[in-house]
């Protein structure tokens, strides 16, 4: 198993190549509901947060409000990468952030542009992240985990890292 010097340049290497997250909260009684989302993010900013445009149409903002603990997971099957973030919630007015965030493609949801009124800024603060990066050929992976198989011993394969924010 390989690991990264810097673990959080690494969570975002991850991140920015997949975009789409599927952000997890509480639902009233208790379940869990999920949406896919688009990550705004340029970068992973020192504030260890991810950014996402929802519409003030949805329940989403409402729900986020009341209760703001999240999951935001990430996957790339044909990669082997797959990366989970857990963290607070919040709705932010930060204007100029929107317009930093904002995008040619965020224009289709939000035709009004960073400005339009429907646009709500969800930030996610990341607590904890953990990933798993298989870098391996499909062969060596079906080799490894044959070899698993025989010895009993797991296998050891890519990258996995849990990451407490600072």
């Amino acid at each position: 198993m390989t690991t990264s010097p810097d673990p959080h340049k690494k969570l975002w290497d991850l991140i920015k190549h997949m975009r789409f997250g599927m952000l997890t909260h509480s639902h009233p009684g208790g379940l869990l509901h999920a949406h896919p989302l688009t990550t705004q993010n340029k970068s992973l900013e020192p504030d260890m947060a991810l950014y996402f445009f929802v519409s003030k149409k949805t329940e989403l903002g409402k729900r986020l409000r009341a209760d703001g603990n999240v999951n935001v997971a990430y996957a790339d099957p044909r990669k082997d990468t797959y990366v989970s973030v857990s963290g607070q919630a919040s709705i932010s007015e930060d204007q100029r952030l929107k317009e930093h965030l904002f995008n040619a493609l965020s224009r289709a949801w939000f035709p009004g542009g960073a400005g339009d009124p429907d646009l709500e800024l969800v930030q996610v603060k990341i607590a904890y992240a953990e990933y798993w990066d298989i870098t391996e050929s499909k062969t060596t992976q079906l080799f490894k985990l044959a070899t698993a198989a025989v010895t009993g011993h797991p296998p050891q394969l890519g990258e996995h890292r849990q990451l407490q924010a600072h």
